[in-house]
């Protein structure tokens, strides 16, 4: 009786285990397009598009530069980030939906080009450029009308490259508006500490062709910080305490200057929102968050809509056997997962982005990658056909944006205009 009792034990403990596995197995998650995706679809073959192409929709771009317009108005300036919407179209029709011409260029390249095609641009540098780098734009300035010594901020992050721009500047005899970069917590460089801002001051008191305009200071980092125990509000509140003492350090100094006169900039597409005016910043930079790809997913910017799409023609579809010497692994991962029983290549693959539409589809962990003929797996239910698109949402705009050529501008059901990008360029 005893031993019957263990077997019926072993018994029911198999069966239970056999049940709970069952319950583990992934359950379908295919499905095929929205409405708002086949109408896509549909515009892109009526376009005549049949290769990769970056999609933005106008109105949601519309929508969301009315959302970033409404939290900044009438309490700080905005600027555009130049590298993160790398498009002149796209940053013309931001510009004039948000009402700015200032703009944030981080290569050479996009600020030869920028200050050649839009003289009325008002420039700051995203990142600390070689004093090299300048002394190349001031020996082919633009033709333009393009004011330099007006519109145009260099971005210093230290003592020695400060002189180093002093150098330039009475090398060429040429008048330089200096914004300095300070560390608000990132630990990407940019001024430390009073100490070191005290060398900063010195040596701009003793050259006048450098004229001191600013600071920036970029806090992004905050929101990549877990939410346990307090440490993002701690992190916030750092930032901006931070970025307070060096204001109010400059705001004592002799190189003291009216704060409406003075770019004060701060945040980035993810935390443009902490800021209202209220503290020491009078600016704020914001440019992915104008098309929202999948990086930008975060509860303080659940208002925007995302509104740029990678799309690519469907090549081959069919049942999802493995390659040769592991056929066998097909029908074992179709049987339990259903989601990888059909197989779908695109034109092209291996961007920065995730698959959006139709649901369901995701990469083959087995095969991997690829920037020919990206497979992606899925149940069947998407009822995809040859020369279908399949929509992907980019995880950032930066580079992705003008990996595709003329981005295809979708509005009111149609592909209505083509926008042509800036060159890839570091």
């Amino acid at each position: 009786m005893p031993l019957l009792s263990r077997r019926g034990f072993i018994g029911a403990t198999g069966i239970a285990a056999v049940a709970g596995a069952i319950t583990l197995r992934p359950t379908d998650k295919g499905a095929p397009y929205d409405s708002y995706f086949s109408t896509l679809n549909q515009a892109l073959k009526a376009a005549g598009i049949a290769t990769p192409t970056m999609v933005i929709d106008r109105e949601r771009l519309h929508a969301n530069a009315g959302h970033v317009k409404a939290h900044v108005q009438g309490k700080l300036q905005l600027r555009l980030v130049n590298k993160s919407l790398p498009c002149l179209p796209l940053l013309d029709e931001i510009a004039r939906l948000a009402d700015t011409p200032r703009q944030m260029v981080f290569n050479l390249p996009y600020l030869q080009l920028l200050t050649q095609q839009r003289l009325q641009s008002q420039i700051l540098l995203g990142k600390p450029m070689p004093a090299a780098a300048a002394a190349r734009f001031y020996a082919a300035p633009p033709t333009s009308g393009f004011d330099a010594s007006r519109q145009l901020q260099w971005l210093i992050d230290t003592p020695d490259r400060l002189k180093q721009y002093r150098d330039l500047a009475r090398g060429l005899k040429q008048t330089m508006r200096v914004n300095i970069e300070i560390d608000v917590g990132l630990h990407r460089g940019g001024v430390p500490d009073l100490d070191v801002m005290k060398q900063m001051v010195q040596l701009l008191q003793e050259e006048p062709l450098l004229q001191w305009s600013g600071l920036m200071g970029y806090d992004a980092h905050t929101e990549k910080i877990p939410e346990v125990a307090g440490l993002r509000d701690k992190a916030r509140a750092h930032s901006k305490q931070t970025y307070q003492r060096f204001a109010d350090f400059m705001h004592a100094s002799p190189l003291k200057k009216e704060r409406e006169t003075l770019t004060l900039n701060t945040g980035g597409s993810p935390s443009f929102k902490l800021h209202d005016g209220s503290g020491s910043a009078n600016e704020v930079a914001v440019g992915s968050a104008m098309v929202k790809p999948t990086d930008f997913d975060t509860p303080l910017l659940t208002d925007l809509a995302p509104a740029a799409f990678i799309a690519t023609p469907l090549l081959k579809t069919g049942p999802f056997v493995a390659p040769d010497g592991v056929e066998e692994l097909s029908a074992a991962a179709g049987w339990w997962d259903p989601n990888q029983r059909q197989a779908h290549f695109i034109y092209g693959g291996h961007w920065l982005a995730r698959p959006e539409s139709p649901a369901g589809l995701s990469p083959s962990g087995l095969i991997g990658p690829s920037s020919n003929q990206q497979i992606l797996l899925g149940s069947g239910k998407q009822a995809l056909l040859p020369d279908d698109f399949v929509f992907l949402r980019p995880t950032q705009s930066e580079a992705v944006l003008q990996q595709f050529g003329d981005i295809a501008v979708y509005e009111n059901g149609r592909i209505t205009e083509m926008w042509p990008v800036f060159p890839a360029q570091a």
